[in-house]
């Protein structure tokens, strides 16, 4: 979802099937206050997310699937290296673009299968039932959701929805994004149809992420540079789905 002309081109490739994309990616969990500090320096030399509909940038909704057992919950509990999700995203409430996506993450290097869905596709996948694929293949989202919700009833867990300003550096295809706001929602059949009720994670749950492809210019890591700041794995399914524990318990 970078810039109106890449999301154009993205979505060529994404209604001709599916996409894989091997990137770094680093997290960091920032206060407020380190936050507005990053943003200031990115912002002033790099550019801002041409889909920017406000002050706080575009609003990401995603609807995280799990198994019985809930093995991708608890994979990013014990830390493991390597994990996977499964996720439907849509932004800025809109259907109009519904990606389909399973991510892998080994290390802090990601790769991503994303397809778009149709509306009905959609419900079904919510509604825990298989959805039609034109071909069947391991590198197909569809085909993995499909064997999942088989063989392991892959089934819609939570709602994650947060408020994201990016920034973008063409050489290195880096992406800069600030996450705030992070709330979340069992109200699964809400998801694309009508507003759900969140809840926010806590006070402290703003995400930097810092994305690129084989390499970062040394200005930006300069930028990005606060001594203090701690790089972590934060998950925003694993705080949603331990925020929802903590408020039915």
């Amino acid at each position: 979802y970078n810039s109106k002309e890449n999301r154009d081109k993205n979505l060529i490739k994404l209604n001709k099937g599916h996409m894989i994309m091997y990137r770094v990616e680093d997290k960091y969990s920032c206060t407020e206050k380190e936050l507005a500090i990053l943003q200031a320096r990115v912002g002033s030399v790099l550019r801002a997310d041409d889909n920017q509909n406000s002050s706080l940038g575009y609003k990401v909704t995603s609807v995280y699937f799990d198994d019985i057992i809930d093995s991708h919950l608890q994979n990013t509990i014990d830390g493991y290296d390597r994990r996977e999700k499964y996720r439907i995203r849509i932004y800025n409430d809109s259907v109009e673009i519904i990606k389909l996506e399973v991510k892998y993450k080994e290390y802090n290097r990601v790769k991503k299968k994303t397809e778009a869905i149709t509306i009905e596709q959609m419900d079904a996948l919510l509604n825990g039932k298989t959805i039609e694929e034109r071909t069947v293949s391991k590198d197909s989202p569809i085909t993995l959701f499909n064997v999942a919700i088989k063989k392991r009833r892959l089934k819609p867990k939570i709602i994650v929805e947060y408020d994201r300003k990016a920034y973008v550096f063409e050489p290195g295809n880096v992406r800069i994004t600030f996450d705030r706001n992070i709330r979340m929602s069992n109200q699964i059949h809400r998801f694309g149809r009508e507003k759900a009720t969140y809840h926010y994670i806590n006070d402290k749950s703003n995400v930097l992420e810092v994305k690129y492809d084989e390499f970062i210019p040394g200005f930006i890591t300069q930028l990005l540079e606060l001594g203090n700041m701690q790089q972590t794995s934060c998950s925003k399914y694993r705080m949603s789905r331990e925020r929802n524990e903590i408020k039915w318990r």
